[in-house]
């Protein structure tokens, strides 16, 4: 509130000091808001000019007219802004509402689990049909991950999965499809569901990758959802749940932190779903 205070006035200072510097006072002096008569009335109010009173009130009124107006524009601003800007020495993050399967013109980050799951199904170790992997499933159907991963070099990681021994990679690990950056993120469970067991794997991963991301944004801006916003739990298999919020936040704070970067005038894109507890006005910048 503090800070929409501020805001708020010193946008209407900047206004009324305009139209202060360009409207003559003999403006403010036509609304009589009090009369000589008035002030006779009261004989310590004689030695005042009612006039000089009138342009003084008038002026008042109008600081509070603007002010009002503006809180309200500004207000509006807040709520239907569609993204927010965040600027660095050597970074530039943009965060929008949106659909990242949507995006032109970049590069888009897809979450895959850590084995690379291409099954859609509505099983727990299947992937969500209504999730962005499971939509971006749905619109390359021939998908041969296998394949992009070979042609990529791309080693295993050394442990196996929880998840029947299966074959896993580093969660951040990148496979590029063209313009789509195949990404692995969820480590599985015995029962093949998508958990973090320590919110400092989930930092690991973001630390591998904005690395990753380094190594094949090819000059175009990088767009990326929010990392474990969908079905994935936390901390220790109890499925609890990070908000939005706090990992929109996490991740705008490892980048920020991480050596590596994507250069400028290119950006790293995060694109977020609406909802009813998220705000971008509360993204701690």
């Amino acid at each position: 509130m503090n800070k929409f205070v501020r805001k708020s006035l010193t946008f209407t200072f900047a206004l009324v000091s305009g139209i202060f510097t360009f409207v003559p006072e003999s403006f403010f002096a036509k609304p009589e808001w009090i009369t000589q008569k008035m002030l006779d009335q009261y004989a310590f109010l004689s030695h005042f000019d009612f006039n000089e009173i009138n342009i003084l009130i008038s002026r008042l009124m109008c600081f509070f007219v603007v002010w009002i107006v503006t809180a309200l524009l500004y207000t509006a601003c807040l709520i239907f802004r569609p993204y927010v800007t965040i600027k660095g020495q050597n970074y530039l993050i943009r965060i929008e509402y949106g659909n990242i399967l949507k995006k032109k013109k970049c590069k888009k980050v897809i979450t895959f689990d850590e084995c690379f799951t291409t099954k859609v199904g509505s099983t727990t170790s299947s992937i969500n049909s209504d999730s962005i992997c499971g939509q971006y499933l749905a619109l390359h159907p021939d998908l041969d991950i296998q394949q992009l991963v070979e042609d990529a070099k791309i080693e295993p990681d050394a442990n196996k999965s929880k998840y029947k021994q299966k074959t896993r990679y580093a969660s951040g690990t990148i496979v590029p499809n063209g313009d789509d950056l195949l990404m692995a993120f969820a480590k599985l469970d015995e029962k093949g569901k998508g958990r973090f067991f320590k919110r400092d794997e989930y930092l690991e991963c973001l630390d591998l990758l904005w690395k990753e991301i380094e190594n094949h944004y090819s000059e175009k801006d990088v767009c990326i959802p929010i990392l474990g916003s969908g079905t994935t739990s936390f901390d220790g298999g109890d499925g609890a749940s990070i908000p939005q919020q706090d990992l929109l936040n996490m991740m705008i704070c490892s980048y920020k932190l991480s050596s590596h970067k994507i250069k400028s005038p290119h950006k790293l894109c995060i694109v977020c779903k609406r909802k009813p507890e998220f705000s971008l006005n509360r993204i701690e910048k």
